[in-house]
């Protein structure tokens, strides 16, 4: 065939196809050819992909959260619900939103705005003040660098901007502000009467009645597809792993000498001299004249003075500029480079100009040569973490062999178990919702229903329960959907046709007197029951009615005022086939002149809040319609 074309295509209509082949290896890379991209975001915003990782590590990060609450509404099981999920997934494209929306008003967060916002955080304060030491031992423990937490930090400030610039904007008036007080402080003069439930007259329920409803509503009555599974299970907290021997911590510490080493530390003061964004010429200059006269007139001893009276960072201003003991990678590259050339007690003579801050005058007030601890200092330690760490590789080794086993073998877990030397655990039946135990956990539920388990009749693929905890599972028996036998649920279908009739009944009698009662005439009479009735009820005090049904309460407060002394009735169903007459004959509207101003300040800051915060959602929207944003649901 090829030679065939060759002879088709010569002269200058060969030259025109090469030519074209040429380009395209030129424009597009040969390695186009070989190579295909593949695609692993959950979501992407424009040109931003949140990956599989970020979008797990949120998650994570919710379920440590939460679990470390007592008073969370959520529980583990929540987390792993596909609506939950979409919604932790829609709030990081709102965040990507705001951020690339940053990148186009060209907004930033400057470090100071970072340093400021790490130095404020109580999980990072020993008595009261910011310790470099708390500070890097938290850090550690979380497997994150300075660097790589100021980042997350940045990242987080980044997504307040405009939202904060939102809220700047937003007011909310005194007559707003009094609108609501008359609103929940308006008392309502009600009457209510409660109508007796209808009594049948008629009871007969025909075999042909029941059929009926039956076929009509065979939803109802229908068992769930349930399934029992065999499953395979590896604990991490089953598995013990030896005590280290010397030479193991020996080596051990050798690799991770960095993790018990004392680093070389600075203990510093400064005064900040702000530049503004985008200052012009004469700003910068007029910045770095009031620097160097700081720092002409600094020393030692009027230098926590200077710093209150002069300094732009709030954050160490109000403790004569102290910053504490800092360490290399901690404040940005211009302040390192500084500090860390200075001799102990030495103020600079000339002030250090870092990005996005401004002039600092630094006083190097102590340093701290970095060394490490000696190897039977910190022993216990090397062998607590030397034990963690084994008992993780043991558990992934183990789960790993799992896994891969039952790959290999998909039809059986008999040969896994052997292998392993695993006991075959079999779950009760459960249905799609889960049911007790392990089998309440929704991924495992996930795993029994899949097609490659449920109707394939393979092994599953590993399924991590929790933390430590992983299972394999296989089919041990399925019972599909099928509706229950008419003969085992005739009595439940005549009793719901009896109480069907009976709200019906009690609809149309209740609607009855309504329409009557919008006539005029007496309500005692023409009801035939006793009239409650509720003087002076205050909105903001239903809570407190416990022997009215919170449906009837929310009705009363949302009807209509009455029309020339006369009032409006309605009907309100309160269940069982009950229902309640309700009127409202006089609404007197609140005083807000009553409320003092503490608290007319509260409720002000709480509508500013909602306000800005529905202005911020209506923002994001509006920046959500105007960029692609594609989920991947198969990588949720």
């Amino acid at each position: 065939m090829l030679q065939a074309l060759r002879n088709k295509i010569h002269g200058w209509p060969a030259a025109i196809v090469l030519g074209v082949s040429v380009f395209a290896v030129a424009f597009f890379g040969i390695e186009s050819y070989f190579v295909s991209r593949v695609d692993t975001y959950v979501a992407k915003v424009g040109d931003h992909e949140i990956s599989q990782q970020d979008w797990q590590s949120r998650l994570n990060d919710l379920r440590q959260q939460f679990s470390q609450d007592p008073n969370s509404p959520y529980k583990p099981a929540d987390l792993e619900t596909p609506a939950f999920k979409q919604r932790v997934l829609d709030g990081m494209i709102n965040q990507a939103l705001l951020q690339q929306a940053n990148t186009d008003l060209k907004l930033t967060v400057s470090n100071l705005d970072v340093r400021q916002a790490i130095g404020s955080d109580p999980g990072f304060q020993v008595n009261g003040q910011f310790s470099p030491e708390a500070y890097r031992a938290i850090l550690n423990m979380q497997g994150m660098t300075p660097a790589m937490y100021e980042a997350k930090i940045r990242a987080s400030l980044a997504t307040q901007l405009l939202p904060q610039a939102i809220a700047a904007t937003t007011i909310v008036s005194d007559a707003d502000v009094d609108a609501f007080f008359r609103l929940r402080l308006q008392k309502r003069d009600l009457r209510l009467v409660e109508l007796p439930r209808p009594s049948l007259t008629d009871t007969n329920v025909s075999d042909a009645d029941i059929n009926a409803f039956y076929q009509s509503h065979l939803v109802d009555y229908t068992t769930p597809e349930q399934v029992s599974v065999d499953y395979l299970e590896v604990k991490q907290a089953d598995l013990k792993a030896t005590a280290p021997t010397d030479d193991q911590l020996r080596e051990y510490y050798a690799q991770n000498k960095q993790r018990y080493a004392q680093p070389e530390q600075r203990e510093a003061s400064h005064i900040l001299i702000e530049v503004p964004k985008n200052a012009t010429p004469a700003q910068q200059k007029a910045a770095l004249d009031k620097a160097k006269k700081i720092a002409a007139e600094a020393t030692p001893e009027n230098f926590a003075k200077l710093a209150a009276d002069n300094s732009d960072d709030l954050g160490s201003k109000r403790s004569g500029g102290d910053l504490g003991w800092l360490e290399k990678g901690v404040a940005n590259a211009a302040f390192d480079t500084a500090l860390f050339g200075m001799k102990k007690g030495e103020i600079t003579k000339e002030p250090v100009l870092s990005p996005d801050e401004g002039y600092h005058i630094i006083w190097l007030r102590d340093a701290r040569e970095g060394d490490a601890k000696p190897f039977e200092q910190v022993r216990a330690q090397l062998a607590e973490d030397w034990s963690k760490n084994e008992g993780d590789r043991l558990y992934n080794e183990r789960a790993g062999k799992l896994a891969d086993l039952a790959e290999r073998n998909p039809g059986s877990l008999e040969p896994v178990a052997k292998e392993l030397g695993l006991s075959i655990q079999t779950s009760p039946l459960f249905g799609r919702q889960g049911g007790e135990g392990v089998t309440a956990d929704p991924k495992f539920v996930q795993a029994a229903f899949a097609d490659d388990v449920v109707n394939q009749g393979n092994n599953s693929s590993l399924v991590q329960i929790g933390k430590g905890d992983a299972i394999v599972m296989h089919l041990n028996k399925h019972n599909a959907a099928a509706p229950k036998a008419l003969t085992d649920v005739k009595d439940a279908i005549r009793q719901r046709i009896l109480d069907e009739r009976v709200d019906a009944m009690a609809k149309k009698q209740a609607d009855d007197i309504a329409a009557q009662l919008t006539k005029g005439g007496d309500v005692a009479t023409i009801a035939k029951a006793p009239v409650r009735t509720l003087n002076a009820l205050e909105r903001d005090k239903l809570a407190s009615m416990k022997d009215v049904a919170p449906d009837v309460l929310m009705k009363a407060f949302s009807l209509p005022h009455p029309v020339d002394g006369k009032p409006t009735w309605t009907v309100v169903r309160t269940g069982n086939g009950a229902y309640d007459l309700v009127a409202v004959d006089k609404v007197t509207e609140g005083d807000p002149s009553k409320v003092d101003k503490a608290e007319r300040d509260g409720i002000r800051g709480q509508m500013m809040d909602a306000m800005a915060n529905a202005a911020t959602l209506d923002y994001i929207k509006a920046l959500r319609a105007k960029t692609e944003v594609k989920i991947a649901q198969d990588r949720m």
